[in-house]
């Protein structure tokens, strides 16, 4: 979180550099800082290392940006530009939703830095608008609520970022010690030897639960979809196919979000019902 959001915001929504001058830029200011992050995650970023990465001073930098939240916040913004402009359309919610959650994770498995970022208050920029933007409309045309729109973007963004923040966290360790996670734990057989008390552990390890592990990202994404698979399927039941205003039966609509009134004379009627109180 930022000190001054709205200067935050005068960053992230500038006008693009076409042709920027020689020296220092915004954008390149953060294009170092990606890379600073990508190979020492947020835990080494400093405006420091970012100038000596450039080959200025410090106190250079921060007359193109304040410090360093609002620099992560636009590091975030220009990675996330990083989902394709032009999405393929699959066919149906699921499809496109499980679409769009892979492109998100290919983007954290190339800069896990993403997960660490913590705090609800970093100001968005126009790619993280537009991607949340893409999010919500895979859903467009389901019987979901709108609320419940929202929800389902938002648990599938915070499963990602969860599964990214293992990665983040094992690689951490790795770093840190030269040991991989694999041979760290292959060396506690010291643990492993007081395990036979626990019996459905043991049950477990001696039927191989361990040996070909499921993949936490996979099976987690594939049970995620199943689970709102069955709530649109309810919603899809309990659908009111009558107009909101009127009563009357609605046509179904042959695409885009289904329809809530049946003419524009009642879609009026309603709005001005709303606004009178």
């Amino acid at each position: 979180m930022t000190d001054d959001p709205e200067r935050g915001l005068e960053l992230l929504w500038r006008q693009e550099e076409h042709e920027p001058r020689p020296g220092l830029s915004v954008g390149r200011i953060v294009r170092a800082a990606i890379e600073l992050a990508d190979a020492e995650g947020l835990e080494g970023l400093s405006m420091r290392k970012v100038a000596d990465r450039l080959g200025f001073t410090t106190m250079s930098l921060y007359r193109h940006v304040p410090g360093r939240d609002h620099l992560v916040d636009l590091m975030r913004d220009e990675v996330l530009g990083e989902h394709p402009r032009d999405r393929a359309t699959a066919a149906g919610w699921r499809a496109r939703l499980e679409a769009v959650a892979r492109q998100a994770w290919e983007i954290r498995a190339r800069h896990p830095w993403l997960a660490e970022i913590r705090g609800t208050r970093h100001v968005p920029g126009p790619n993280a608008i537009a991607h949340f933007d893409y999010m919500l409309g895979t859903l467009t045309g389901t019987a979901l609520r709108p609320s419940e729109v929202i929800a389902v973007v938002g648990l599938i963004g915070r499963f990602v970022d969860a599964e990214a923040l293992l990665l983040v966290e094992t690689r951490r360790e790795e770093r840190r010690s030269g040991v991989s996670e694999e041979e760290w734990w292959g060396a506690r057989d010291s643990l492993y030897e007081r395990l036979d008390r626990y019996p459905a552990l043991t049950h477990l390890w001696t039927a191989g639960g361990w040996d070909t592990p499921e993949d936490s990202f996979e099976f987690g994404l594939r049970r995620l979809l199943d689970g709102i698979d069955v709530l649109i399927q309810q919603r899809d039941e309990t659908r009111d196919e009558t107009c909101q205003e009127c009563g009357a039966p609605l046509e179904p609509a042959t695409s885009g979000r289904p329809p809530v009134y049946c003419s524009r004379a009642c879609r009026q009627r309603a709005y001005r019902r709303r606004k009178s109180g």
